[in-house]
């Protein structure tokens, strides 16, 4: 669009101009013979013209750029906006839509953080989302499920776990979820504290139980793991039976060590060493988990109760070795210095044959050979 707008000059130089200038540096030649002459006109009439509607450069690369963010874009639905949940959404906002439900109310602080929060599911599962990721307690699990309205969701929605056990879950969407329904059960091996600066080089741990073979379902679900992988974490895939014979091994084993050394009381001091300050951030770490996750733990783990014994065991050996050696020292205390008597001892049995008899000749015997 043009606007034309004449401002009033007055003439300096009566000579008739060839051309009239326009702003923009654009010139345009008119007729001599339009142009007033100066006698008649003391006033000669000048136009500026303004651009409103000018056409700007196609920036190619950003029009590419935000078609590609639109269609890796996933709409993530959390369930169980506790602790972690909240912890995991910081991470979804940065290029994904976080929609959350739980019993507790979290709209406020969902709302700051810049996620749409749903007190009741069947409002969460009308918005359709892409996936949606249970972060519930173990033992809260199998009676969620029974519970929520899966016909409100697309058929093939994905249903992701982030639960510390995984053929417990497994077995649960198997048995509840419908069949056109995708599985991907992960375990991110760190939390609010360990992952709090960075997740650079911490455990992802997944396993792909029910994939659709439609190339937006294995695409969709590429995308959801792009998040920890983009991340920095160490992507592990594994199956469910082999994550809880290792977790069993390393996660129950971890947290029962943290939970005894809190009852223990374990503090700080003004000379503490590197070992000890381990000690006490693995204190700090497990202490901020809810014991319903460490009961879970051992209640959905099949291996947790034999890691359990062995640590009972191994306890039970360091106390034998322990007691042993003060027991010596107490027969010393007690008995004195027998080391005399035992040598007297050590030589009588070297003397001896299997059968009780001496290895010397008797006295006798040595007499008469004397003579």
């Amino acid at each position: 669009m043009l606007i034309f707008s004449p401002i009033t000059i007055r003439s300096v130089n009566p000579q008739p101009l060839p051309y009239l200038s326009f702003s923009h540096s654009i010139s345009l030649p008119l007729p001599l013979t339009s142009l007033p002459t100066p006698s008649k006109s003391p006033h000669f009439p000048s136009f500026h013209i303004n651009c409103i509607d000018a056409a700007q450069p196609f920036d190619y690369e950003s029009h590419l750029k935000n078609r590609y963010i639109q269609s890796t874009s996933l709409k993530i639905a959390i369930i169980g906006f506790g602790n972690f949940g909240q912890f995991l959404s910081k991470t979804f906002l940065r290029h994904h839509t976080v929609l959350a439900h739980s019993r507790t109310n979290y709209a406020d602080l969902a709302n700051h953080l810049g996620v749409s929060f749903y007190a009741d599911p069947h409002d969460l599962f009308e918005q359709h989302p892409d996936v949606v990721l249970l972060s519930t307690s173990i033992l809260s699990t199998e009676t969620l499920l029974q519970k929520l309205p899966f016909q409100r969701l697309r058929r093939n929605t994905l249903f992701v776990d982030v639960l510390s056990v995984k053929e417990f879950p497994r077995n649960l969407f198997l048995k509840y979820l419908p069949p056109d329904f995708d599985i991907l059960c992960t375990h991110p091996m760190f939390g609010p504290e360990s992952g709090k600066t960075s997740w650079a080089g911490l455990p992802f741990v997944y396993d792909k139980v029910r994939i659709g073979d439609e190339e937006s379902r294995i695409k969709r679900c590429d995308n959801f793991l792009d998040i920890f992988e983009k991340e920095g974490c160490r992507m592990v895939e594994m199956s469910c039976m082999e994550h809880d014979k290792y977790a069993a091994g390393s996660q129950f084993v971890t947290h029962t060590m943290g939970r005894v050394l809190e009852k223990f009381g374990l503090e700080s001091s003004p000379i503490n060493t590197k070992g000890y300050e381990t000690l006490l951030n693995l204190v700090e770490n497990t202490k901020g988990d809810s014991f319903d996750l460490y009961y879970g733990l051992f209640m959905y783990n099949q291996n947790a109760l034999e890691q359990l014994e062995r640590l009972d065991m191994a306890f039970e050996s360091i106390k034998k070795d322990l007691f042993g050696r003060l027991h010596q020292v107490y027969r010393k205390q007690l008995f004195g210095d027998n080391n005399g008597e035992v040598e007297k001892k050590r030589s009588l049995a070297q003397q001896l044959l299997g059968n009780g008899s001496l290895t010397e000749p008797p006295l006798d015997n040595v007499r008469q050979d004397g003579s």
